[in-house]
């Protein structure tokens, strides 16, 4: 074993004992982060406006600071643009992070100083906890590529703009440094598949043995890399390659896929990273889920997404919230985001320590009839209908039927296969048992024949990838929904 190998053991039983610490008292540790968070933003032009001179308590907080979302936040933000100073945090930020918006087109988040050292804190700590765990550590020793965004920046008024990943890259510690792929060269190129070209090119020959990214990036860097080396399995062309991290999307979806383009099984790290804070990663290869991240900077509530809506739905703290239960996450942060709707939900799987899965997005659901169908439905009633089958899923979406040709509506399952189930009318019925078993608003509609069971559509090859070309975003961070209340996606994929 090398001395890095033996150095990286040590720090991560060091970092393991600290995680200890907090995690086992959340309410207290995250107590001491909102009491920081008052006091450093108290005399900024967004704690004047919302009295935070007067606040004592998480209630007094609430009641004086209500629920926002990018648009209502817009106006302060605009002000930071331009290079004003104490708006949302002291002082102003090192950076904007750019990342796509719905109403407004791009949304720009702060990255700050007292934020930015979490980002790469959490990162580094995932794969430390895997360390401690596991006892592996020799893949320290081998080349590591991160599939990101490009890392030039524009500065404006003093403040850097870019993608989050790309922001990153400028922060790889220097012991990283001659294992990272791929170059800097490579890494700034802005067109997606000319990139991907040219990191396969540098990489092919590399001893791999570590690969991270969203998956359906990874996908194509891993076809690309099959078509250059003449249909050999990723496994063969880096002997060393065990260890995959992701983030972005849920992993099952593409497991088959990826087993099977590899040629073997490999460990895998999930990270819940976005734009407005680094708020999860996963601790351990044998619990479920994420550990939510208390120590970072980060206050937590929690709203209960069919509570979301309403006009006054109560928030939770980490010391209310229950297992199983889908919550909409607000966060407020040392970057200036107070009570933020992220738009992603999540569900606890344990407390103490408290771990979390992203079940969807707040507004990426399918209620065109009353079934508040969720992302984490269609991915189980997936991920059911393709175990134990030779099945394998490249990309999928679903968006409800309203106004079909004949009969009655339903939700479209638009689908790329890579291996296409023998009877397609079956797998349809495999996937429309298991939503019925997951949500009873939708068996109602079923059984009631409001609506007919579901549908699948095949969707060509790369068809997603070519939808994703048209929309100006292959690559990078952008990844398909994976449901929708409307059909601006599907009929894209149909056309």
């Amino acid at each position: 074993m090398s001395i890095k190998a033996i150095a990286a053991k040590l720090f991560a039983r060091k970092i393991y004992i600290q995680t200890l610490g907090w995690s086992s008292k959340p309410v207290e540790t995250q107590q001491e982060v909102f009491k920081s968070l008052i006091k450093n933003a108290n005399k900024t032009e967004f704690g004047k406006d919302h009295h935070f001179g007067t606040i004592k308590t998480i209630a007094d907080f609430q009641n004086n600071v209500p629920v926002r979302d990018y648009e209502d936040l817009k106006p302060y933000v605009d002000k930071v643009k331009i290079g004003e100073e104490n708006i949302l945090w002291k002082g102003k930020p090192l950076y904007f992070a750019k990342t796509s918006g719905t109403t407004s087109g791009a949304k720009y988040i702060p990255l700050t100083k007292e934020s930015m050292p979490y980002h790469i804190e959490a990162a580094r700590n995932a794969i430390l906890h895997y360390v401690h765990e596991t006892g592996k550590a020799d893949f320290v020793d081998g080349k590591m590529i991160f599939l990101q965004g490009s890392p030039i920046l524009t500065e404006k008024h003093g403040i850097n703009f870019g993608r989050l990943s790309g922001i990153v890259a400028h922060f790889v510690p220097k012991y990283l440094q001659k294992n990272r792929m791929p170059s800097w060269e490579t890494n700034c190129i802005e067109d997606w598949d000319t990139k991907v070209n040219a990191i396969v090119a540098e990489t092919i020959t590399e001893d791999m043995s570590v690969i991270s990214g969203i998956p359906s990036w990874v996908q194509m860097y891993f076809e690309r890399l099959q078509e250059k080396s003449g249909g050999k399995k990723i496994g063969e062309i880096f002997k060393n390659f065990n260890l995959f991290i992701y983030g972005g999307v849920n992993y099952e979806p593409y497991r088959a896929k990826f087993e099977q383009m590899i040629g073997k099984k490999v460990d895998s790290i999930e990270l819940f990273p976005a734009s407005e804070g680094f708020f999860a990663y996963q601790d351990s290869q044998k619990e479920k889920g994420m550990l939510l991240l208390l120590n970072s900077g980060i206050f937590y509530e929690f709203i209960k997404a069919d509570e979301f809506f309403e006009e006054n739905p109560k928030s939770y703290t980490i010391g209310e919230v229950e297992i199983g239960v889908n919550y909409a996450l607000i966060v407020s942060t040392n970057a200036g985001l107070w009570r933020y709707n992220i738009g992603d939900t999540v569900k606890f799987t344990t407390l103490f320590p408290h771990r979390v899965i992203v079940s969807g997005r707040i507004k990426h659901y399918i209620s065109a009839f009353g079934e508040h169908v969720i992302a984490n439905e269609v991915e189980n009633a997936m991920k059911e209908a393709t175990s134990e089958t030779n099945i394998v899923i490249n990309e999928f979406t679903v968006a409800p039927q309203i106004t079909p040709a004949s009969g009655l509506p339903y939700h479209e399952w638009l689908i790329e296969f890579e291996k296409e189930p023998e009877n397609l009318q079956a797998f349809a019925e495999a996937i429309d048992d298991s939503m019925r078993k997951q949500n009873i608003y939708y068996d109602d509609l079923i059984t009631g024949n409001v609506l007919q069971k579901v549908v699948v559509t095949k969707v060509s090859k790369n068809g997603f990838q070519e939808y994703m070309k048209s929309q100006g975003k292959l690559g990078g961070q952008n990844k398909i929904p994976r449901l929708s209340n409307n059909r601006d996606i599907a009929d894209n994929l149909t056309k």
